[in-house]
């Protein structure tokens, strides 16, 4: 079943304060058309520029993940665009006011709560999804740490924590479906070490924590001047370690809920792939560098991928139109017409096909002695299977005619010669109108990309 990409209803605000830079931040998050994606905008910034939620912008890793384009800056944005991941949703505009979103409680918590109460909507363009068909991984050898992505019917998740300290210990966390994000990941908080918050103060660095949004495990002796120090800076009068080794007045969701928050940072952090993954991955010691390195390893994997796709069909299996219901569709009859048959076909994409064989009449002048399919053709052929995409919207195919309007950034990348199977996909770019269908067309045989256009077709009643 093919799913659809998914945005909210309705703009929704937040506001807090930000972790590292103690201000009030507001934060809206807004609707984004299909294809969209994640992206940021600084609205206190003038012209409001835009980052992309894309590894590509990483820059630094040191206290959450933060992006930069164009010297405009984004911290910590894991925890927001993991709230939107795990509530299966693909396009949002995340207007902030300052350079990171509210800490809030440290968790997702809040962001799947706004997100939620903002409604889901279903898109009309189909969702893009990478199956992962062999294992890829990233290893980094200072740390250790490593993420392995397998194949998988759908999205999971397990995270391996080990920080060396007997107040925190070895943990383990996983995520068996995407959907069951908001009950089992979501409210699990971020946590530091208590040298961690010491450096951190020295610094002047973390000025919006206070013991609600961060869990701090006690990893080392508690001096009195450490403790007036914590107190100044959580503004509390009396603060104490408790009998797990954490800072009191706050209690754990659950035991290994440092797990479940390195979990939900790797989903964050992957969000940066730009594309859903079904594939399970498992994180041996993450953490922000690490999970944005294998991002951006995988984001070039896809794009590669992208250029070079060559999608799989069992054509052994019985057409979905054969070459008797193409033509109950399609006007055009031999020799032009140029599939065969229709292998899959929804509102939004079909794919077709045709066998080439040395009795097409083109061959005759095309060329004597190297026959070579004409790349006009083939074009025609892709436009062929867009007709049939277009007439199936209406309930009299037989009705109409299909013109072309227009065909942009064509290319031809390899021959097609006597013999070969030609496989046609044609996407919709934006929905059928008055008629109208624009598309997005390649050609594959070989096991190569032959052909891509791009194509606006018409269809008209005949007179």
């Amino acid at each position: 079943m093919i799913k659809k990409q998914k945005t909210i209803q309705k703009e929704i605000c937040l506001s807090g304060v930000g972790l590292h830079t103690g201000n009030t931040v507001k934060m809206t998050i807004k609707p984004a058309p299909v294809n969209h994606g994640f992206a940021f905008s600084r609205v206190d910034i003038e012209g409001a520029p835009t980052i992309q939620a894309r590894a590509e912008y990483v820059t630094n890793t040191q206290r959450g993940t933060n992006l930069e384009k164009n010297g405009v800056q984004i911290q910590t944005s894991e925890h927001v665009l993991a709230a939107a991941v795990g509530l299966d949703i693909d396009n949002l505009l995340i207007e902030i006011d300052a350079s990171e979103p509210p800490i809030m409680d440290g968790s997702s918590k809040f962001f799947v709560a706004a997100l939620e109460e903002a409604g889901i909507l279903e898109q009309e363009a189909d969702i893009e999804e990478y199956i992962v068909k062999e294992v890829i991984s990233y290893k980094d050898e200072a740390t250790g740490s490593e993420i392995i992505l397998m194949p998988s019917d759908e999205y999971q998740v397990t995270t391996m924590v080990d920080f060396g300290t007997k107040i925190l210990g070895t943990q383990n966390a996983t995520l068996e479906k995407i959907s069951d994000f908001k009950e089992e990941i979501a409210d699990a908080r971020t946590f530091s070490f208590l040298h961690e918050i010491e450096m951190l103060l020295e610094n002047d660095l973390i000025k919006g924590g206070d013991l609600n949004n961060a869990i701090v495990y006690v990893d080392k002796e508690l001096s009195e001047s450490t403790m007036q120090k914590l107190k100044k800076a959580f503004n509390k009068e009396h603060l104490a370690v408790k009998s797990n080794g954490i800072l009191d007045n706050l209690t754990l969701h659950w035991a290994n809920e440092a797990a479940r928050h390195k979990l939900l940072d790797v989903i964050g952090d992957l969000a940066l792939v730009g594309t859903r993954i079904k594939g399970k991955i498992i994180a041996n010691k993450p953490g922000h560098g690490v999970n944005t390195n294998f991002a951006k390893k995988l984001e070039k994997i896809i794009k590669a991928e992208k250029r070079n796709n060559v999608p799989s069909y069992d054509l052994n299996l019985a057409p979905l139109l054969d070459i008797h219901q193409i033509m109950e569709i399609l006007p055009h009859r031999p020799p032009f017409l140029l599939i065969d048959r229709i292998i899959e076909l929804s509102e939004t994409h079909v794919v077709g096909m045709k066998n080439v064989t040395m009795n097409e009449n083109f061959f005759v002048g095309h060329f004597p002695g190297s026959p070579v399919m004409p790349g006009v053709l083939q074009v025609e052929a892709m436009a062929q299977c867009g007709g049939v995409l277009v007439l199936n919207t209406v309930p009299d195919p037989e009705n109409y005619l299909t013109y072309f309007m227009k065909m942009d950034n064509v290319k031809f990348k390899q021959k097609v010669l006597p013999g070969d199977t030609i496989i046609f996909k044609c996407d919709l770019i934006s929905p059928i109108r008055r008629g109208i269908c624009h598309m997005q067309a390649y050609a594959y045989a070989n096991g190569k990309l032959v052909a891509e256009a791009e194509l606006m077709a018409q269809i008209a009643r005949k007179k």
